[in-house]
């Protein structure tokens, strides 16, 4: 024990490096796609007219494409591949990363927000056309908080699996947590230690993240009442992308 806790005063810089990377890419990762993702689900829910009308397939073929490619692929196609083609997004890896996560999830994302506009009561939006609200002004003021609400424990189920799948940045040269592990392990040849810890810290990760979730939804819940007179239904989590 003795030794470990030495070893952990030579290992904390860079594992607190990497925690840094994991945490920080996961949060603007989450932002991004559940921006971009709601987005998507909106516009599939309009009745485009005219050219307009080919934007529901296209953003459908979008879901699939990413929903069908495993991460890994999708990072090394933008890191590796398009620089190849001249298309590069970033140099940077840790932005070409999080780009290549923001893709993957929000077209997981809007599948989830697409469910949750579906499970709004449609009687809301007839009430709010007929008080004389627009249909944006509908969309943003009754149905899309509705949504959110509903959408909320899914979505911390997704931000769990995220704070896990930053893992694979390590694979484009990302220095997060578990690169940080790896680099540790080449150096001092003490693998069990070293994962245990990383293990222990993704664990404290998941927790903190469900517990956060938990509140949130404990906070929302009044809101859900007010809304609609009753809790808004739970979709059940999806912990993997």
């Amino acid at each position: 024990m003795g030794e470990y806790l030495s070893d952990m005063r030579d290992w904390y810089p860079l594992f607190l490096e990497g925690l840094g990377v994991t945490v920080g890419v996961s949060i603007v990762t989450m932002a991004l796609s559940t921006a971009l993702g709601f987005f998507l689900a909106l516009l599939r829910n309009v009745h485009a007219t005219g050219p307009l009308r080919v934007l529901p397939a296209l953003i459908r073929c979008y879901v699939d494409l990413f929903r069908g490619l495993p991460i890994i692929v999708t990072l090394f196609i933008i890191y590796f591949g398009l620089p190849t083609v001249g298309l590069e997004i970033s140099s940077n890896p840790i932005i070409a990363g999080t780009v290549g996560l923001t893709f993957t999830l929000s077209a997981y994302l809007s599948e989830v927000f697409r469910a949750a506009l579906a499970a709004v009561d449609p009687g809301q939006m007839e009430a709010a056309r007929a008080l004389g609200m627009s249909l944006p002004q509908a969309y943003r003021r009754i149905v899309a908080p509705q949504a959110l609400l509903v959408a909320v424990p899914t979505l911390g189920g997704y931000f769990i699996g995220l704070l896990k799948d930053t893992s694979l940045l390590g694979f484009i040269s990302v220095t997060e947590l578990m690169r940080s592990a790896i680099v540790l392990v080449s150096d001092s040849f003490k693998p069990f230690e070293i994962y245990l810890t990383v293990g222990a810290i993704y664990l404290a990760l998941s927790l903190i993240a469900s517990h956060a979730v938990s509140r949130i939804e404990t906070r929302l819940r009044p809101l859900e009442k007010a809304y609609t007179g009753t809790e808004a239904p739970v979709l059940a989590p999806q912990l993997s992308l």
